[in-house]
Parts: C-alpha cells; structure tokens; sequence
C-alpha cells in the first residue's frame, strides 16, 4: 500500500485555508451579536438597589425576556438580545419601579472591542 506524501505547498494551502476559515467565524459571530444592556442606578446615595427578583417579575409579567440580571459597581446590568427587548424593558421598569433610580441604555460595545480592550489593558511581561 502507497503511503500518500503531502508536499509542502499542499501543507500551506490547507493552513492558510483553515486560518481563514477560523478568521471568518470569528467575525461572523462578532457581527451576529447585537446583545443590549440596561443599567438601573440609584439616584440619590443610600438607596438600595432593587433586587434581581423584583425586575425578573416585571419583565416575565411584561412577557420581555432577558439573558442576565447582574449586580456591578453599585448598578443593575440587564443584558438582551436585541435592543427591542432592552427599550420594552426600559418602558416597563420606568412605569413600574418607584422613583429614585436612573434606568440608561449601557454602552454596548462588540466582543471584539471586549477583547481588545482587555488584552490592551493587561501588562505584558517579557523575559
């Protein structure tokens, strides 16, 4: 039986063709994300934060889905998938939660800007 000999050139093109394929997922998956994030504040220091059961009440009783519910940095981070969701969510929680609290759209930024954000902010040590 012949044992089949990979030649060098067929070696590059299969490398370069798997790194494009993985490089094209990559974005694809970039750009398919359209995640939108809603962050309650309160407005006046000492006030409690509403907590993550009282909000998934008003969006289930609302029929608005959401991904997450997280507290950070004295804030409530509601992510959806779409920013549909996150303006029905907004429209909600305005009307039913009680004064005294900011309820703002989060910056979305892209997974892409994500990771390099993070890989910029790490310091590299060589040697």
């Amino acid at each position: 039986m012949v044992k089949p000999h990979i030649t060098l050139r067929q070696l590059a093109w299969t490398t370069s063709f798997l790194v494009l394929m993985s490089v094209l997922f990559l974005v694809w998956s970039t750009i398919r994300q359209q995640e939108s994030t809603l962050a309650i504040r309160a407005i006046h220091q000492g006030v409690s934060m509403p907590d993550g059961f009282s909000i998934w009440h008003h969006l289930d009783a609302n029929g608005i889905r959401f991904k997450s519910i997280t507290p950070q940095n004295d804030a409530l981070l509601i992510t959806f998938d779409s920013s549909a969701q996150s303006a029905a969510a907004k429209a909600v929680l305005d009307r039913t939660l009680p004064h005294g609290y900011i309820i703002a759209q989060q910056n979305g930024d892209s997974q892409a800007v994500q990771w390099l954000t993070r890989l910029r902010d790490n310091p590299h040590r060589f040697g």
